[in-house]
Parts: C-alpha cells; structure tokens; sequence
C-alpha cells in the first residue's frame, strides 16, 4: 500500500516539484560564480552546473522511486523495473545560464504507459514552480493556471526556439518562423522550451513552436499545457509524442489556426519532418 501511495499522480507531482526544487536552487547558487563550459556540438553547450543539479536530482528520484527508469539530457537512460520512467533536464537554457541570462529553468516528468503522470518546471530566478498531475490541472505556485482565451493569430503572442542543427537544416525552422512572424502580434525566442511551454500554460503566450526537441525538453511542459486547457500536437497535426520533438502547442481557440497554417507550410514546402 505504501509503494502504490507514493506512485499516484498527485504523489509523484510532489516528487517532481521537490526535485526541481532542489535541482534549481544548485542551479541560482552557482549562476554569477565561475564555470566549466564544454561544447556537445557546434553550438551545444553543457556546463558543470548543468552537471551537479542532474546528480542531485538523479540521486533524489533514485531515493524515492528506486523501481523507476530514468532518461536524463547529461547521463541517459537507466532501466527501472515497473513501466514508470522520469524524464529530467536539470538545466533547459543553458546558453542563457552560460552567458548569465537569468532566464533558465529544471524540468522534470514521470511518464507512464498511457502518457505523462506528473511533472514540474522550476524557474529558480524568479522562484516560479509551475505543476501538473494527470486529471488534476495545472498551477503557479499552487495557483490553478488556464491557457489563454485568444483565437486570432493576430491577435497572438507566440514564441518558438531554434533547434541547434539549424544551420544544416534550417528551412522548417527558419520558413515557419518566417510564416509566423508575419501574422502574429508579436514573436519571441527566450531559449528554454520547458519554459516557453509553462508560459503557455500559464496563458503568458498564446502559443509556441519548435523543432529538434528532446523528450526531457517537452515532458513536464507538455503535460502542464494540456493540464491547463490547452493544446499540443507534433507539427504536422498529429497527435503529441515526446518522442517526437516537433511541436506546435497553443490556446484551445488558437491550436486551429497554428495547425492549418503549420500544414499549410509543410504542404507548400515540400518539407517532411524528421520520423
């Protein structure tokens, strides 16, 4: 009885919200010291920071769900043993981080065999925790959240990111930012998916694209959008995958029109998006 206790969705919200907790406050305690920075890729950047929040939060999951798997941005994938897997990136925005823009946040997932059960994402700068358990909404700081009412794109604010092959691949990013940005009201690039995704739960922005993320990138955000009344989708329509790191995610009223548009460009494109 007392496994089955901490492996309800409200129970694993409450893993999810301490860890990142506990990862961001790492994270705020090192932003304006000195760091260790390394390239993953071209312009992909990791740092030692971005090393010491995943162990303490690894290490925090592994303590309280020791069954569960995890796949984590710097460490991988580790098996568990009961279908529950925590999907962790203890810093999305670590260009931001590295350049000491302080707009970065942890994010952190459990996942199920139907779909996300919980997850947080924590803004350490300005102590933002935003939450969601499946079936049980979305909250601020333990305020409910709801997407924004607006239906017309002119009307929009959206934000979108560039994934880090973009400049061998830029014509879907680049060509849907193009649509985009001369039809809405107003575009924005801050460079944290997970936080791009909270804000639009949190009705900040209307909506949001991107391409070329990873499952940690999208989990906890996509399930706060959801949780708060919106809508998320791979970019083509079809329904949302974490596996699948093209998205479109967006106000109920709003997801119409970002999709026929997003088809629209595919379609006269000709561009197909990555499997």
């Amino acid at each position: 009885m007392v496994a089955k206790a901490l492996e309800t969705p409200a129970a694993l919200r409450r893993t999810a919200e301490e860890g990142a907790r506990l990862a961001g406050r790492i994270l705020a305690d090192r932003f304006l010291g000195e760091r260790i920075i390394e390239l993953k890729g071209g312009i992909d950047l990791v740092t030692d920071a971005d090393r010491a929040s995943e162990e303490a939060l690894l290490a925090f999951i592994r303590e309280r769900h020791p069954t569960h798997a995890i796949l984590a941005e710097e460490s991988g994938a580790s098996a568990g043993t009961d279908g529950l897997r925590w999907l962790v990136d203890p810093l999305d925005g670590t260009t931001n981080y590295a350049h000491r823009v302080p707009h970065f946040c942890v994010s952190v997932a459990v996942e199920g065999p139907d779909g996300m059960l919980a997850g947080a994402v924590y803004d350490p700068m300005l102590d933002e925790l935003f939450s969601a358990a499946k079936g049980e909404g979305a909250t601020l700081n333990g305020r409910p959240l709801r997407a924004s009412s607006v239906a017309s794109l002119n009307q929009a604010l959206l934000c979108t990111g560039f994934p880090y092959d973009v400049r061998e691949r830029p014509e879907g990013p680049v060509g849907l930012f193009t649509r985009f940005v001369l039809r809405a009201q107003g575009m924005r690039r801050t460079g944290s998916a997970a936080m791009d995704l909270a804000y639009v739960a949190a009705g900040r922005f209307d909506g949001f694209f991107e391409f070329g993320l990873k499952p940690w990138d999208i989990a906890a955000g996509a399930l706060l959008v959801e949780e708060a009344g919106g809508v998320i989708r791979h970019v083509t329509g079809a329904p949302f995958n974490v596996m699948r790191g093209d998205v479109i995610a967006s106000a109920p009223a709003l997801a119409p029109v970002l999709l026929s548009e997003a088809k629209s460009f595919i379609d006269e494109m000709g561009w197909t998006p990555r499997a």
